[in-house]
């Protein structure tokens, strides 16, 4: 990172203040250089006659984004911290300390180390809407450069707590309202105030007040420490997924009980312990991976610029052309909806006015903005308003020969420089584009339902797609806030195929005597949301049915079909759409399991007749047969170059599946168990229970040469 783009610069104006300026591209990033020249352009200032005070800003209009993720893995990966710990508190008590005082003007944000390193200043100016926040237990951490400890100080307890417990980001006008900034200023006088302040500090117009020794934020000692149990009660509840949630809560108390010197001591030792954990390191894998996505070789770097994208035509507005045409709106994104009549259309709408109403319950939108985003939106019947259009979105359901049909009809319509996208889940994108006269414009675009809330957009690339095309989709994926992953076109595509063993295990189980709520506690015990039981009740039978017959179509040799959901329908059960399935469903209450469904699980178990007795297997035997076929269909994806390398199924099955973050994606957590240990089950429940537990030749390699799963594929 060495180079004139990334430096620290520091100049002495006529009035006595030394700026330092932080320039670290593009996010001012605090790397190992950076935190060097800070404190070597700090040290210099306090020793200069002609500074009286110093302003600490960021370059490019952002104060800093925190510590360099880089640095965080070294320390995984070495397990020492000592080059970082020293440099970085050393930096921070000369801030705080220094004979000379400092104000930080922060512009864009301040977060992480960033915000760390402002709060060691003796004051903050910065303009509205900046946002601050300290985000490290998303990482499985806590803050390690004294952010337990200052940030209590500046905001009270309470609150302090709630922000680092939930990685919540506040922006400048409720950070000064809080304590936490001293001024607001506009961006044009950002600098001139914080100067003015440090040298209303300087002329003791002002007071020079210590983060770290604070306390009139505080109460008594009693007062807080009822404040944090009953804090840490409610944290006891996601402990055992959380656990630096309840050991940031033990450092907080550290520095009330025995003040913030001891605090921010505690804080160390207990930052080197978590970023050594399996769950730090799984979750900075997954943050490390996801960035990693926004880089594809043979298309970021191909030398192309993105086209704009202004105005999309979604075809369908059913459950996921409503999502998708809600996504496109909400980031001002003109849609033209078309679906077959005027009563589809109004129902399509309805479904978009309830998305949109329903983030405004959440507070993640105001009505204000539900107009302007249903300003973006005009629905159609006919496709006379496609002319002009420069991408469209597909949506319709999972026919081929309808699919077809529809891209036949907009090739010709659609200008020639559109976008032809089908969200299909998995049909051959080189079967329904193969009617068009321009089939590098066909691609697909996999959104994961709800489509305006799953983060993840996987755009599939057809025999013939450009990569202009792939440059493009990624770019309007990135515009919805979608993290986009280019993969290969295949039956399943990345992440419904890697996924699909998981909608087949858990019949296999049942078919074979076991529990079926069993199975969702341990799933959801395991860190999904719910079990496939239920997720089945809710997404309906029907797509599951078809799903598994596409499967069993192209991999008839290893795909188990469960009579179970056939058997649900003939007798009335359809999940949630009429109440009754799995689970029983009640307006206002949770969904309860339904014990009458059982005589139909045994009548399924009958009828696949896969053993003579319900088998007795324990709650790990359960993850495990319904987690490790998941890891060797992912074996095959990475074999067959379906992805560019493993880091990025793990992405996928993170935000495309809720597969638990801070297990690092489904291949990063299967390297944490072994794939010897994975091949080896698999092997055994091949002879045991068939073809679908039988291992790749992928795993069975690696597993034999003891070579991680998620190491790279030799050319």
């Amino acid at each position: 990172m060495a180079g004139e783009a990334h430096r620290v610069t520091m100049e002495v104006r006529a009035d006595g203040i030394a700026v330092i300026t932080l320039s670290s591209p593009p996010v001012n990033v605090l790397h190992l250089q950076a935190l060097t020249e800070l404190t070597r352009k700090y040290n210099e200032s306090m020793k200069r006659d002609d500074v009286k005070a110093v302003v600490l800003i960021g370059a490019g209009g952002k104060f800093s984004s925190g510590l360099d993720i880089n640095l965080l893995q070294d320390i995984q990966r070495t397990g020492d911290d000592s080059f970082l710990a020293e440099i970085s508190h050393d930096l921070i008590n000369l801030v705080e300390d220094g004979k000379k005082p400092s104000v930080a003007a922060i512009q864009g944000y301040a977060l992480g180390g960033g915000l760390e390193l402002a709060m060691g200043c003796c004051a903050r100016v910065a303009t509205p809407g900046t946002k601050l926040g300290l985000p490290e237990l998303t990482l499985g951490v806590i803050p390690g450069l004294g952010g337990t400890q200052r940030l209590p100080r500046l905001v009270g307890v309470s609150k302090a707590a709630e922000m680092l417990l939930t990685s919540k980001l506040v922006m400048s006008e409720e950070g000064k309202s809080l304590g936490l900034i001293d001024a607001i200023a506009s961006p044009e006088e950002l600098l001139e105030v914080a100067c003015d302040l440090a040298l209303d500090i300087v002329g003791s117009r002002r007071p020079r007040l210590s983060s770290l020794s604070r306390t009139d934020k505080l109460g008594s000692t009693q007062q807080e420490m009822d404040i944090l149990e009953g804090i840490r009660q409610k944290a006891k509840e996601t402990a055992h997924t959380m656990p630096q949630k309840l050991a940031c809560l033990d450092v907080i108390e550290e520095g009330i009980t025995s003040g913030g010197r001891s605090g921010v001591l505690k804080e160390k030792e207990v930052f080197k312990e978590l970023m050594l954990s399996t769950a730090a390191k799984a979750l900075v894998h997954v943050f490390c991976a996801q960035r990693a996505t926004s880089q594809v070789r043979g298309v970021t770097d191909a030398g192309l610029k993105p086209r704009p994208i202004e105005k999309v035509g979604v075809i369908g507005a059913g459950l996921m052309g409503s999502g998708i045409t809600t996504a496109l709106i909400l980031s001002n994104i003109h849609v033209i909806l078309k679906e077959l009549n005027s009563e589809y259309l109004q129902r399509g709408i309805k479904k978009i006015e309830a998305n949109l109403q329903g983030l405004v319950t959440k507070g993640k939108l105001d009505e204000n903005g539900v107009k302007k985003a249903l300003s973006f939106l005009r629905g159609v019947s006919d496709y006379s308003e496609f002319k002009d259009v420069d991408l469209v979105i597909e949506a319709v359901i999972e026919d081929l020969s309808l699919k077809q049909s529809i891209f036949e009809e907009i090739d010709k319509v659609c200008p020639p420089h559109c976008i032809l996208a089908s969200g299909t889940s998995g049909i051959d994108l080189n079967q329904i584009g193969q009617r068009t006269s321009s089939q590098d414009r066909i691609v697909g675009a996999h959104f994961f339902s709800p489509a305006y809330i799953m983060p993840l957009l996987e755009i599939v690339r057809a025999e013939k797609t450009s990569t202009q095309v792939l440059l493009d989709l990624m770019t309007i994926g990135k515009a919805i806030k979608k993290v986009p992953l280019i993969v290969g076109n295949c039956t399943g595509f990345a992440v419904n195929r890697t996924f699909s063993p998981y909608f087949q295990g858990p019949y296999l189980l049942a078919d074979l005597g076991v529990d079926i709520f069993r199975i969702d506690r341990v799933i959801c015990s395991f860190g999904l949301s719910m079990g496939p039981f239920q997720l089945h009740d809710v997404t309906g039978y029907g797509l599951a049915i078809a799903f598994a017959r596409e499967m069993a179509g192209t991999f008839p040799d290893r795909t188990f079909q469960s009579p179970l959901h056939e058997l649900m329908l003939q007798h009335g059960r359809h999940g949630k759409s009429n109440g009754k399935g799995y689970y029983t469903f009640e307006k206002g209450s949770k969904p309860k399991p339904d014990y009458t469904v059982l005589p139909i699980v045994e009548e399924s178990r009958r009828t696949t007749n896969l053993v003579e007795k319900p088998i007795c297997i324990s709650d790990q035997e359960i993850m495990e047969m319904i987690f490790f076929p998941v890891v060797n269909e992912g074996c095959r994806i990475i074999e067959e170059g379906v992805i560019a390398q493993a880091s990025e199924l793990d992405v996928a099955s993170v935000l495309g599946m809720n597969f638990p973050s801070r297990l690092g994606g489904i291949i990063f957590w299967a390297d944490t168990i072994g794939a010897k240990y994975i091949y080896t089950s698999l092997n055994k429940w091949s002879a045991l229970y068939g073809p679908f537990f039988r291992p790749s030749r992928f795993l069975e390699e690696r597993a034999m040469k003891g070579i991680p799963l998620g190491a790279p594929v030799e050319a």
